[in-house]
């Protein structure tokens, strides 16, 4: 039957046992069988799932797509196209975010250039900087609610 409890199963895949259960609930892992006292009990296969999953997570998958990783794997019908699919999907997200981190970093350089950090932090042009920005942030949020409102209103004057 089983041959790890679940403190053992999390031991050997390198997770807590609160992830072990969070699996189970997400169902990326089968409700496992119980010993007389209420124990659940794990085999191999459960082992290497659960490494699957993490490894899967390590690659920047997230639990949904490890899931659907997991059941292409499982299926008799499935062509690795699906898995490509999935792959390069995530590809283009890490891409994106790669983008994003490279802007972040060019902005923090930026701000960084401008700082001569031998004045007072009132004269700072980092703090000034997001001062400034969080307000433009809130400004333009309104700004563009209140012109999303006037554009809904005119569709209902004219429809």
């Amino acid at each position: 039957m089983g041959n790890f409890k679940i403190g053992e199963l999390a031991a050997a895949a390198g997770v807590g046992r609160d992830t072990i259960r969070y699996y189970e609930r997400m169902g990326l892992l089968r409700e496992p069988a119980r010993t007389a006292a209420g124990y659940r009990l794990y085999d191999a296969t459960d082992l290497e799932r659960v490494n699957f999953i993490r490894s899967a997570q390590e690659l920047g998958f997230t639990l949904e797509q490890a899931r659907q990783l997991l059941a292409l794997r499982a299926s008799d019908t499935a062509h690795a196209q699906a898995v490509l699919d999935i792959t390069l999907a995530k590809i283009a997200d890490a891409e994106a975010r790669l983008e994003r981190l490279s802007d972040i970093r060019d902005m923090l350089r930026m701000l960084a250039d401008e700082c001569p950090g031998e004045v007072p932090v009132s004269d700072c042009p980092i703090l000034a900087f997001l001062t400034a920005r969080r307000k433009d942030q809130q400004h333009n949020k309104k700004h563009q609610a209140a012109q999303d409102e006037r554009s809904s209103l005119a569709k209902g004057v004219l429809s």
